[in-house]
């Protein structure tokens, strides 16, 4: 992807800027509105009947929809090259709501085995009460997915570049492997972001964000997104059947025949928002679009100092290994090169020599960096991801996940490097 072809679409800079918005008709103003409002008054009877039964597209109640959150959702198509989105409270809440749109009681999915511990969680346990079965494969080896197929299998979900960071996902094979096994691939693209890699260029079908990270940019609103990639077949034999058969609370409308390629997006609204309810803030929102904005050039120093920071910690004397695809000699680098040539991201992970204690000391004795359970932000953050985030999992699911007990997780800032780095450097002394 370019960021700009004259006479073609417009570039990745001009998208995160201006797509989905434009002057509010009633009073001019050029920033999106925050639409703060709860419901919406109908043109008459008619208008109000036709919105209810998916008749016609428009404004209803903010649970369901909200202008402010259309430009949002507008937007992260356009980036991510999808066909339609969807904002939600949350990641987690993208996550249930794809889920619930794809899954039926005693239903499997397969996931990567190195996700966000909050992932992890959320599929070993809470889901669990929808009767979901997650099953679990290595990203490093596909043929762990081909194996964990069965006739039960609706998905595949996994990370572009996994959180703790420093594991670059081979989309494009897990692509293959959903496609023979005729299930869509769900990409959480949250520390990517679209400025970095654009997962359905390379055979996604859904991607899904925590707009709380990167997106947002700022560590100051919560947001989820979901975008429909526009290509997968939601009819074949009844696999899906909130998308390919009658719905009977909209007069037996079939979304996939009545929506095509963004039936995905529709239903999610219709079935999964309207019911199970973790609406997006329209003032969330609005923050995320102004995040949006400078996307492109927040990406581009987050990556910089990222690149820096791994290479001073890898000469550092008290750190047995550092995890990041920069990095020339890393094990991920040629996976990044073809994923996210601009940049392997802001997040990653280092061993400290001295284990757990020496993770629990570092984190306690840094000054620029904020000790907090948070990726993302312009400020530079820092996690031992084994006492913290990933506590609720046993030891050999830390060690998977890439949290193991020496690990520390950074997220990289746009201060100073030199400042970045010299916080570190006393810390570590």
């Amino acid at each position: 992807m370019t960021d700009h072809n004259p006479g073609s679409s417009p570039g990745f800079s001009t998208l995160a800027i201006h797509a989905g918005a434009k002057p509010d008709p009633t009073t001019g103003a050029r920033a999106t509105p925050i639409y703060q409002t709860t419901s919406f008054v109908f043109d008459d009877v008619d208008h109000a009947a036709a919105l209810f039964g998916l008749k016609a597209f428009g404004n209803i109640y903010t649970r369901l929809g909200n202008p402010t959150n259309a430009v949002l959702e507008e937007r992260i198509a356009a980036l991510e090259g999808g066909t339609a989105a969807l904002g939600v409270a949350s990641g987690h809440a993208a996550q249930l709501i794809t889920l619930h749109t794809l899954l039926q009681p005693g239903d499997e999915f397969i996931a990567s085995k190195k996700l966000y511990g909050g992932s992890i969680n959320q599929f070993n346990h809470a889901f669990k009460n929808f009767g979901w079965v997650v099953k679990w494969a290595d990203p490093d080896d596909i043929s762990s997915f081909e194996n964990a197929v069965s006739v039960k299998t609706k998905a595949i979900f996994v990370e572009s570049i996994a959180n703790p960071g420093g594991v670059i996902t081979d989309i494009e094979a897990l692509a293959g492997v959903a496609r023979r096994a005729r299930v869509p691939l769900i990409v959480d693209n949250t520390l990517a972001t679209p400025y970095l890699c654009r997962p359905i260029e390379f055979g996604a079908d859904v991607v899904v964000h925590s707009a709380t990270k990167f997106l947002g940019g700022h560590g100051n609103s919560m947001a989820g997104l979901i975008v429909d990639g526009g290509s997968f077949n939601w009819s074949q034999e009844g696999r899906y059947p909130m998308l390919s058969e009658p719905r009977p609370e909209y007069q037996g409308m079939v979304l996939h025949e009545t929506f095509g390629n963004f039936a995905f997006a529709v239903a999610c609204r219709a079935l999964g928002l309207r019911d199970l309810g973790p609406a997006l803030s329209p003032f969330n929102a609005f923050m995320v679009l102004t995040g949006i904005e400078t996307l492109p050039l927040r990406m581009q120093r987050h990556c910089e100092n990222a690149l820096a920071v791994a290479e001073f910690l890898s000469a550092h004397p008290q750190v047995s290994w550092v995890s990041y695809p920069g990095l020339k000699g890393d094990r991920y680098h040629t996976l990044a090169k073809k994923y996210a040539p601009r940049g392997a991201g802001a997040v990653f992970t280092f061993g400290l020599k001295g284990g757990y204690d020496a993770g629990v000391r570092l984190v306690s004795k840094v000054e620029l960096f904020s000790h907090l359970a948070n990726i993302g932000d312009t400020r530079s953050l820092i996690i031992h991801p084994a006492s913290t985030t990933h506590r609720q999992l046993t030891d050999a699911q830390k060690v998977q996940a890439g949290a193991g007990p020496d690990t520390v997780r950074l997220s990289i800032g746009l201060e100073d490097v030199a400042d970045i780095i010299a916080d570190l450097d006393q810390a570590l002394a």
